[in-house]
């Protein structure tokens, strides 16, 4: 039996409703081919070929021609196949062209909507076989982050043996990472450790430094202490499976200083250190001899990015000057400078024009505080390109420059080496074209099978790229989505390894076997009942906090059509936006539900009405 997380089930309530559905979903498939280029209408080059038991011979086919061809790699033939199956049964089927296009075609909106409603009960059916064999598979999974908690949650650790790899041994809930930087949520209170997520795992504090496809070997280099002396060790892994899912770091472009001076918004010792930081700032400004120059100067605080990371920590920001900042440095609000820096003309760019304004009327607020003059202490500076950033400025390209005491950098994200290592030891395969698309990250088939990895390696969340368009978002939404999606597709009995150099869509071993209610919805929406539903996203939609009690939150209710992307005039989706005090709420209930455990939103909670009750705790730990 299979049970859904409680997020999910009101998710997927949410959606079933006919007034308040929470999102339209979209569908990014990629689309398969076997040639040197495939069509982004969705057409397929397939080359068609028999397959019979080990001495199979190709027989090559006809290519049609197609329209709006880009290149990509070849990652599945039309053959006809013998599909081993465990328990023994043979399932001998046709795999053409058609059927792999009909397959791979966004599932429609109401059927998929009835698929994720289904996918919320409990099932008695199972399509998983255990094999009667004491050995089971190994598989590594690289990441403690949204990709990796909700696989390990959906995983099936009867079938798998499953092993954790990371310097971090806990999850970590990264959109309360601003608030917990000014002290309004703890750090404990958003993280959960690995082991609880998934007691049935095992897991190594080590770092990953390198994968060798070829012998489905993974190296790793752990930190191994014996009182205050501490040594590297390094070590080889092997594994039958490698889930790839170890994100993304923050990304400079370049820019000279930001790596020395500028502070990052992607980890827990990140937030710890802006949370010292700004209280640093407040008591340096409070020593003797300082000019008022000198005071504006320590309590300049420069955002650069206005994405939702740097417009929540800023309204984060401006909450702990409103609420306690009268009490603790009352003296010194008047010299309080926020500057949002963003190169783009508007912030927050994937919300409305409405909302957008929104956001800016409330950050921009005038803060009146009993016996301090009124305050406007924030100021959002559009179409600046950092040029530079100094131990004491911050440079632009236009050759203007401004003061900071603290300064934060929320401006991208790029790849990890390890993610670059992966690609390059791919080598010549299909990842190689495949990355005219994907552009650093790696890139995936429709089923997150990595491109040239043989059936053998996954990748999901920020370091991979489903090879089609358009590109998915890196968010902590898509990244779990496909986490629940991969644990789930492991954890049936499909055929998902290469044979004899052909990668598959992945089959049913036995297709008589009974399915679930979702699986049967979703083979019905695919008009097939042996080829394993692809994964498809549900934008569940975006939520921001703009302060003072006020959030933004913008959901799709109805498809725009075709795909979304700058070149479709068409795609005109109808999106509910909520804001204010009504967002606010909305904003806490879903942060709420998404979290790990019970026991960590009842930590937040506990912290929310502590903070109202008290203000927050400003000691430099």
């Amino acid at each position: 039996m299979k049970f859904a997380s409680l997020a999910t089930i009101l998710s997927a309530l949410s959606l079933a409703s006919t007034t308040s559905a929470f999102t339209t979903p979209r569908t990014h498939i990629t689309t398969i081919a076997a040639g040197n280029t495939y069509s982004r209408s969705y057409n397929t080059y397939l080359e068609e070929s028999t397959l019979e038991g080990e001495n199979a011979e190709d027989t090559a086919g006809e290519e049609t021609t197609q329209e709006q061809q880009v290149p990509a790699p070849p990652v599945a033939v039309a053959v006809e196949s013998s599909i081993p199956t465990t328990p023994p049964r043979t399932a001998t089927t046709k795999i053409t062209a058609e059927r792999i296009e009909k397959a791979t075609k966004e599932r429609p909106y109401p059927l998929f909507l009835a698929e994720k409603a289904a996918s919320i009960l409990p099932s008695f059916e199972s399509d998983t076989y255990y094999p009667t064999n004491t050995q089971k598979e190994r598989i590594i999974v690289l990441g403690t982050g949204w990709g990796a908690a909700s696989f390990l949650k959906s995983i099936d650790c009867n079938k798998y043996d499953v092993t954790v790899i990371s310097p971090r041994n806990y999850f970590v809930f990264t959109p309360m990472l601003a608030g917990a930087s000014v002290g309004t949520v703890e750090f404990r209170s958003i993280t959960e450790p690995v082991r609880e997520i998934n007691s049935k795992v095992r897991y190594l504090e080590a770092a990953a430094t390198e994968v060798d496809p070829k012998t489905n070997t993974l190296s790793c280099v752990s930190i191994v202490c014996e009182g205050n002396s501490c040594e590297t060790e390094e070590f080889q892994i092997d594994y039958d499976r490698l889930v790839f899912s170890v994100g993304a770091q923050t990304t400079t472009f370049g820019t000279p200083g930001v790596e020395e001076y500028c502070n990052y918004l992607k980890q827990v010792g990140d937030a710890q250190q802006i949370k010292n930081a700004i209280v640093n700032c407040f008591e340096s400004a409070g020593l003797p001899g300082l000019t008022e120059e000198d005071k504006i100067k320590e309590l300049s605080f420069v955002i650069i990015g206005a994405g939702p990371t740097g417009i929540e920590f800023a309204a984060e920001l401006l909450d702990f000057i409103e609420e306690n900042g009268e009490r603790f440095y009352k003296e010194l609000l008047p010299y309080v400078r926020i500057k949002i820096v963003e190169a783009a003309p508007s912030i927050l760019r994937p919300f409305e024009d409405g909302m957008k304004e929104e956001a800016i009327r409330k950050l921009t607020r005038r803060i009146e505080l009993e016996g301090v003059p009124s305050l406007q202490p924030l100021e959002i500076l559009t179409n600046k390109l950092v040029s530079e950033v100094s131990g004491n400025y911050v440079y632009f390209k236009d050759g203007e420059k401004i003061p900071y005491g603290m300064s934060l950098w929320a401006a991208g994200i790029g790849q990890l080496p390890i993610t670059t290592n992966l690609i390059g030891a791919l080598g010549e395969t299909e990842q190689k074209d495949a990355q005219d698309y994907a552009r650093g990250r790696i890139a995936v088939d429709p089923w997150l099978r990595v491109i040239g990895g043989d059936g053998k390696i996954f990748a999901l969340g920020d370091c991979s790229c489903v090879s089609s368009s358009p590109m998915l978002p890196a968010t902590a939404q898509v990244a779990a989505q496909q986490g629940e999606f991969l644990g789930d597709f492991l954890s049936k009995d499909y055929c998902i390894d290469e044979m004899d150099d052909k990668l598959l869509p992945p089959l049913r071993r036995n297709p008589g076997q009974s399915k679930p209610l979702s699986d049967k919805i979703a083979s019905f929406a695919m008009g097939d009942d042996e080829i394993a539903p692809p994964f498809q996203y549900l934008d569940l939609g975006i939520l921001a906090y703009t302060g003072s009690g006020s959030a933004l939150a913008q959901v799709q209710i109805a498809p725009g059509g075709g795909l979304p992307g700058a070149n479709n005039e068409n795609w005109d989706p109808v999106r509910l936006q909520i804001k204010g005090k009504l967002g606010f709420g909305l904003w806490r209930s879903i942060y709420l539900l998404k979290m790990t455990s019970p026991k960590n939103a009842v930590l937040v909670a506990l912290d929310w009405i502590k903070v109202k009750l008290f203000g927050r705790d400003i000691s430099i730990l």
